[in-house]
């Protein structure tokens, strides 16, 4: 599977194929967040798929477990790689949806959102969760894993300790990625895919850099170069 996925996040269903039409020749790894799968529905999803890109589907449910696990019997008969829950969902609902994404023919990935790359310690804090971020994210990856997700997202920056806490083979993604001086938007917790590479991220998400850059094509494979690197 591709190792970097760009993230699909337009206004309008004609900008989003306008930037795919760069890549009509080179099939890519895409992400489909809630705003564009909102947008466009699952023939999005599909057509995405007819033109031989990856798709990893980011819709982030969040619900009691059998909502979760009726969502999950509807995702698995898309053609999509990875999909994503809440771990605060908890196990229960982790391990329903995880019975879930067994009932389709596709059965993508499951990974579980820890933190958001957007949220920081004072978030942490408003939401009355005391732990460190570090350990806050630490043990939803444990109960991610014991629940029998594939992996989580997370920030680069906890990847490492992710995985001492897991083990080698439970999947890390990291978004929040931009190369060394670019502007972070409304990330908090970034880092370049070189660095992502180094802490042993198995995946990468980028998005503006990519879509909003005047060469796609050019900040695509400049994103790659340096993860390979």
């Amino acid at each position: 599977m591709d190792k970097l996925f760009v993230a699909l996040d337009f206004k309008q269903e004609a900008e989003m194929w306008s930037f795919m039409d760069y890549f009509k020749s080179q099939p890519i790894a895409v992400k489909v967040g809630m705003s564009q799968f909102y947008l466009s529905g699952p023939d999005l999803v599909k057509r995405l798929a007819d033109d031989g890109h990856r798709v990893f589907l980011d819709l982030k449910s969040h619900d009691i477990p059998n909502t979760v696990y009726l969502a999950m019997t509807q995702l698995s008969k898309l053609p999509v790689d990875i999909v994503t829950i809440h771990t605060l969902g908890g196990q229960e609902m982790m391990e329903a949806a995880m019975d879930g994404i067994q009932t389709g023919p596709y059965q993508p990935k499951v990974l579980g959102i820890t933190q958001l790359t957007s949220t920081n310690q004072a978030t942490l804090h408003s939401l009355g969760i005391e732990l460190p971020m570090e350990a806050s994210v630490r043990s939803l990856a444990q109960l991610a894993q014991a629940s029998g997700l594939d992996g989580v997202v997370s920030s680069v920056h906890e990847v490492t300790d992710i995985k001492k806490a897991t083990s080698s083979d439970f999947l890390c993604l990291t978004p929040g990625i931009r190369m060394a001086g670019s502007q972070a938007d409304d990330q908090s917790r970034t880092a370049s895919p070189s660095q992502a590479r180094q802490a042993g991220a198995d995946y990468i998400v980028v998005g503006r850099p990519i879509t909003q850059a005047e060469d796609p094509i050019k900040a695509y494979n400049r994103y790659l170069q340096d993860w390979r690197n």
